[in-house]
């Protein structure tokens, strides 16, 4: 035990105090260390000291739930802003959102002015975006805009909001109004106004703004001027082929030439540097469209909504798909699986049934099947799935499992077994 801490454990508060700030030269950044001289400092009733001390645990561990209750206890009586403000911090810590959005409220009305509110308003607008309220959050930022007026930030922001408000004009039109009436400039400014130009068809806009060669070659394919925007990309190919919009839009101007397998070969590329992209099924199904490719095409759109959470419409193009190729195992696993999802076990056993037409020693069809037809009762028809698994994998799991148990259901239970025992007993069966 150190010197401080025998002190402090004497009760000789002023003295361990003293020591503790000697070492807190050499271990400024201790939380351990600042937590005791916070402490101490209550003690002795050194609140500006505990405030600085508590203050600095937050600014190191801004989730500290220790810090914030006694620098709330601190703030009571003398500063109802910060009291607020940090009480409102305590509650969206502890995921009380409501109670954290009535405490920044609160922090607003008792700011001296408009400026000190600044942090509340930020925190209040940002838990009514996080809550899905955009008009309510617009709304802050705005009052926000008027005092903090050197921020870009803050368009940037509103711009976000607006677009999903309102849609990718009114997001243009902040970007626009924030550039003229505040002179914001600056490369995240300025390209993300690019790209939202891009985005609203005015790649004209977009290309004499951007400063990124990608964006401008994008432009410029989008204008029709497809050899310059390719002219681009060869001259900073060392620079960006490790990004994966620079092999997208390689990928669009080979589409555009009609030269597909080298837009595949870019697709590959883009999928090396972000698999989980839909960008990756989208591309390739719209090369597989202009090559009156059907079932592909679908596929791939299938794969695209599918990473998108758009379940529905992914399994409408896997059965579209299925209507150019109805043998396909993959495809028909695929949409047994989606149906089976959507909980409709019925329509998900037909395709597995198909599996089974296709595949004579799927495994998985034949599992599938076995289970449905228990789930409805006909363990006969179960066991006869069970029976052809036997046969192609003899160690089987599931069959291990519940082959005994459904075959003893057959023959034991159910109606048929019922008439049979009645009706066996007087024929003398």
């Amino acid at each position: 035990m150190n010197l401080a801490e025998q002190l402090e454990q004497n009760e000789k508060y002023d003295e361990a105090y003293a020591e503790y700030k000697k070492m807190l030269v050499k271990k400024a950044d201790d939380i351990e260390l600042l937590t005791k001289l916070a402490h101490l400092a209550l003690i002795l009733e050194k609140k500006e000291d505990a405030k600085t001390y508590y203050a600095k645990i937050l600014e190191l561990d801004p989730p500290n739930i220790l810090a914030h209750e006694q620098l709330i206890d601190l703030f009571w009586n003398e500063d109802r802003f910060k009291y607020y403000l940090l009480r409102g911090n305590l509650h969206a810590l502890q995921q009380q959102m409501s109670h954290a959005k009535n405490d920044y409220k609160k922090a607003i009305e008792h700011a001296k002015d408009p400026k000190e509110a600044l942090p509340a308003r930020y925190l209040y607008a940002g838990l009514c975006e996080g809550k899905g309220r955009f008009n309510e959050a617009i709304d802050e930022y705005l009052k926000i805009s008027d005092y903090d007026d050197n921020n870009p930030a803050v368009f940037l922001k509103l711009a976000e909001l607006y677009e999903k408000t309102e849609g990718l004009v009114a997001a243009i039109q902040t970007l626009e109004r924030g550039r003229k009436d505040r002179g914001f400039k600056g490369e995240i400014y300025e390209e993300t106004l690019a790209g939202y130009y891009i985005r609203n068809s005015q790649p004209e806009k977009a290309y004499e703004l951007t400063q990124n060669e990608l964006t401008k070659a994008r432009a410029l394919f989008d204008m029709e001027k497809n050899e310059a925007g390719y002219d681009i990309l060869m001259k900073n190919k060392s620079k960006y082929a490790n990004e994966k919009t620079f092999h997208s839009l390689l990928a669009q101007y080979y589409f555009q030439k009609d030269m597909f397998d080298d837009a595949f070969k870019e697709i590959d590329e883009f999928a090396k540097l972000d698999s989980n992209s839909p960008l990756i099924y989208q591309m390739r199904a719209l090369i597989y469209e202009k090559k009156d490719d059907g079932f592909n095409e679908h596929v791939n759109w299938g794969k695209y909504n599918i990473l998108r959470g758009e379940r529905d419409v992914a399994l409408n193009e896997y059965l579209t798909a299925y209507r150019f190729d109805d043998k396909n195992v993959d495809l028909i696993e695929t949409i047994a699986a989606l149906l089976e999802a959507e909980g409709d076990k019925t329509k998900a056993s037909e395709f597995y049934e198909r599996l089974a037409d296709v595949d004579s020693k799927n495994k998985l069809a034949l599992e599938k099947l076995a289970e449905f037809r228990e789930s409805i009762g006909d363990n006969y028809g179960a066991i006869e799935y069970m029976d052809r698994l036997k046969e192609i994998d003899p160690r089987n799991q599931f069959v291990k499992d519940n082959y005994a148990k459904i075959k003893d259901a057959a023959e034991n239970g159910g109606l048929m077994s019922f008439f049979k025992k009645i009706f066996g007993k007087r024929m003398g069966v």
